[in-house]
């Protein structure tokens, strides 16, 4: 058995992948210094797991190094390249499985991880037998990794430090496209032309599935000779959402929708998602017009989407604390924060939303501030964080005490600042009842002020 080892093994596309290697016949180890959310899984796969950094943790017989881009001058990588191992990048890694399979990729800015996880478990449960890896923990799986033995192989493609021009695949689905990560790329026009390459690619048989509610996706999509097809809430859709209406469920028992999709040959009919939201019902569309591409059978799908449960951190119910329900979600950008506040609006239409947000990364809450600032619209209260920043990204310019000064420009009064964890966990035990719905915000660990909350009711 060849030897593999990840450095930075715990992130949600490296533990995927570390347990892939596994699948493959492959001995794998690694190391990562987190919050070992994904530690259980590959601990389940018999996949050690060193907790610290340290050039002794590398084998020396190893095949093959992989290792996080977030850890580029890792002191493991360094050891790994002195010894000879062969090292290479993680999507460099991916891009060797993916592109010897008929490759279907995910990309866009919002969307990516429950369009993907929806994606491979409709293929899945319809007996294709497909090889996935998601950026987040899909509920009914064991982590984020489905590994089969068929055709195709679903991957969440990130485009962040341009991972996209190592990926080839037969068929994308574009979700959105909204600048973000400014640490990278420097402006709107850079961060679209990532996009534009990556379309371009794919063969003329193949398939660009893509958001037709935005000028931008629809022309990013122009830049793609492959066979198109569009979807969306607005006229000129192939693929068009009619009659949405959101259900609400009893706290715990999930909320619905329900919604038709509407194609040139006429109705494909209603469609029972038990996702909330708008851009969920925008995100089972993709998925419908990517399985008529494909040829599945509609009333399958149908069925099979009406039982997809979603994926962790994505509008998750926690529990309740005081009468108030509790929900968490990974929403760090200004519009996924818009979508997912409009989604508990549409549900709770009576009811106070409180909201605690933990920014993420300097460069980006600088760049975005007055999005950031006009995001919580549908929040009648909301607690700001510190920001917290990422490996490459410490300090900066800007601090939460601006962001809270920009939302209480748009809404005075609607916004303070809580420094810690700590703080927010005894700013709202006063502030939480019967009639309030509240709901943490961020890429980070932001989930554990409300876990403890549930955790004290």
């Amino acid at each position: 058995m060849k030897k593999v080892y990840i450095v930075g093994i715990e992130g949600a596309g490296t533990s995927a992948l570390a347990v892939l290697y596994g699948s493959l016949g492959y001995s794998v180890s690694g190391s990562d210094n987190g919050n070992r959310y994904y530690a259980p899984a590959l601990e389940r796969h018999g996949i050690v797991v060193s907790p610290e950094f340290s050039g002794d943790n590398v084998p020396g017989d190893a095949a093959l190094c992989v290792y996080s881009t977030a850890f580029e001058g890792n002191v493991e990588v360094a050891k790994c390249r002195k010894l000879g191992i062969e090292t290479i990048p993680y999507p460099e890694a991916v891009a060797r499985l993916f592109n010897a399979s008929y490759g279907i990729a995910v990309s866009g800015t919002h969307g990516k991880t429950t369009t993907s996880a929806m994606l491979a478990s409709l293929l899945a449960a319809l007996g294709e037998d497909p090889t996935a890896i998601i950026g987040g923990r899909v509920n009914g799986w064991d982590g984020n990794a489905l590994i089969g033995k068929g055709n195709y192989f679903v991957l969440e493609a990130d485009e962040y430090q341009d991972k996209l021009r190592h990926y080839d695949p037969l068929a994308v689905i574009l979700t959105s496209v909204d600048w973000d990560h400014p640490d990278f790329f420097l402006d709107y026009a850079t961060y679209k032309s990532a996009f534009r390459e990556f379309v371009k690619r794919i063969p003329k048989h193949g398939v660009l599935v893509y958001w037709n509610d935005s000028s931008d996706v629809a022309d990013i999509a122009e830049e793609a000779t492959c066979r198109k097809m569009s979807y969306g809430f607005l006229p000129g859709a192939d693929f068009l959402i009619k009659g949405y209406v959101p259900i609400a469920g009893a706290p715990g028992d999930g909320s619905r929708q329900v919604f038709e999709i509407v194609t040139g040959g006429g109705s494909l009919g209603m469609f029972d998602l038990r996702l909330a939201g708008r851009h969920n019902a925008q995100n089972a569309a993709a998925v419908v017009a990517l399985s008529m591409f494909l040829r599945l059978d509609i009333d399958k799908v149908r069925e099979t989407l009406r039982e997809f449960s979603g994926t962790a951190r994505r509008f998750e119910w926690k529990g309740e604390y005081g009468g108030a329900i509790v929900f968490d979600d990974y929403a760090h950008h200004p519009e996924e924060i818009r979508a997912t506040l409009k989604g508990f609006r549409d549900l709770y239409p009576d009811k106070r939303i409180v909201a605690l947000f933990h920014p993420h990364t300097f460069s980006r809450t600088a760049a975005l501030l007055s999005e950031f600032a006009q995001s919580f619209g549908d929040a009648d209260e909301v607690l700001i964080l510190d920001i917290y920043g990422s490996a490459r990204e410490t300090t900066g310019t800007v601090t939460s005490d601006d962001l809270v000064r920009e939302i209480n420009r748009f809404t005075p009064k609607k916004a303070m600042y809580v420094a810690t964890f700590e703080d927010a966990h005894t700013e709202l035990k006063g502030r939480l009842g019967a009639g309030d719905v509240f709901v943490t915000i961020g890429a980070g660990d932001v989930w554990q002020v409300a876990e403890r909350l549930v955790s004290e009711n």
